[in-house]
């Protein structure tokens, strides 16, 4: 379909920077080549993850990070960033410093969240989730020097290409274009539709 389809089952396991719990990596990236003396610490310049958190406690401190949160499965959360309170509710994304001192406390058991990380001064990210309709399908254009990622937040999406081939994801599958082009969106539910671009 002319793009690189992610799926869950193969995502990276591994285990958060503070060793409170563990994360799958979805994709990562660089925009550009930096100066060997700027080569960023954590290996990206922009990440998309999902998370489980199974109870509360301190996130891990990003220094020069922007983060958005959004809950995928669960009830809720409340962060606490820099000591104000935010309720964290599902399907909406909340953005927030990754310098800030964070906590989390968990409104009804586990949750899972996706995670969307950009390096300040290299790459900006926007992630909205749409919700689609069985009886129409849904278009959704990118532009040259953009990452387009568009993960499936519930089952039974199908994302057509512009070659004309058509993909079924699964939930938390995801698809990965670059450039200019234009998807397809079928099914009844929701998508996060994240978009990476460079820092202007």
């Amino acid at each position: 379909m002319g793009g690189d389809v992610l799926r869950w089952s193969e995502y990276r396991t591994m285990p958060w920077k503070n060793g409170g719990g563990t994360t799958r990596e979805v994709a990562s990236g660089t925009l550009q080549a930096p100066p060997a003396s700027a080569e960023p610490a954590d290996g990206f310049d922009w990440r998309v993850s999902i998370a489980d958190v199974d109870a509360g406690g301190p996130f891990s401190p990003f220094s020069g990070i922007d983060r958005v949160i959004t809950l995928v499965e669960g009830e809720g959360m409340v962060l606490t960033v820099d000591g104000t309170q935010q309720l964290v509710e599902p399907l909406s994304p909340f953005a927030f410093s990754g310098d800030a001192v964070t906590d989390c406390r968990l409104k009804a058991g586990a949750v899972r969240d996706m995670n969307v990380m950009t390096r300040r001064g290299r790459a900006t990210a926007q992630v909205q989730i749409i919700t689609l309709a069985a009886a129409r399908e849904t278009e959704m254009t990118y532009v040259a020097d953009e990452t387009l990622l568009i993960m499936a937040a519930t089952e039974g999406i199908t994302v057509g290409g512009p070659d004309g081939r058509e993909t079924a994801l699964g939930r938390l599958d995801c698809v990965r274009h670059e450039g200019p082009g234009a998807l397809t969106l079928r099914g009844d539910g929701a998508v996060a539709e994240i978009r990476i671009t460079a820092a202007r």
